[in-house]
């Protein structure tokens, strides 16, 4: 974990202005330790998901009240999008197959980058995920049961996309 925010705070540092870095480094910890939490436990805590949501909301009206629309359709179509995945999955195979806590990090996403960036999040995302699930499980033990925390891949593709696309980047 240690070496993880320190890698946050310097990789926020080189990537984006000043200005902007202590913004960056915020919210590579918040997503940090969303991401332990779910790795742990399988839960994305309301406590934290909800107050990433309104912070998004609540920055985008502050630097660019015009393009508020934006982040809150984004903060909508990210909770619809995976509210619609679990509740097909359910419907399908009778059981849970997403938390509703990755949607309400899904959501924080678009409202932090709006709706145009939910796509590379979930890029990213999904790629991380195939990737942890054919590298650390066997082939006998990966199955349609077998739970994978989505969270820490979620919130990885949503700090890559904010450095890569956020005012201030140096890239």
């Amino acid at each position: 974990m240690e070496m993880a925010t320190l890698t946050i705070a310097i990789t926020s540092v080189a990537l984006s202005q000043p200005s902007m870095s202590w913004l960056s480094i915020l919210l590579g910890w918040w997503l940090l330790a969303l991401s332990a939490i779910d790795f742990r436990e399988y839960l994305l805590p309301d406590s934290m998901t909800y107050p990433l949501i309104a912070i998004g909301l609540t920055l985008s009206l502050i630097r660019d009240p015009q393009s508020m629309p934006d982040h809150l359709i984004g903060a909508v179509v990210g909770y619809l999008i995976f509210y619609g995945i679990a509740w097909a999955y359910r419907r399908l195979r009778g059981r849970d197959g997403l938390g509703m806590g990755d949607a309400k990090l899904f959501a924080a996403a678009g409202a932090w980058l709006t709706w145009e960036g939910l796509s590379p999040v979930l890029m990213v995302a999904s790629l991380g995920g195939l990737a942890y699930a054919l590298l650390m499980r066997s082939p006998q033990k990966l199955g349609a049961t077998q739970a994978i925390a989505f969270g820490p891949f979620l919130a990885l593709g949503f700090w890559i996309v904010w450095l890569l696309t956020s005012p201030g980047t140096t890239l």
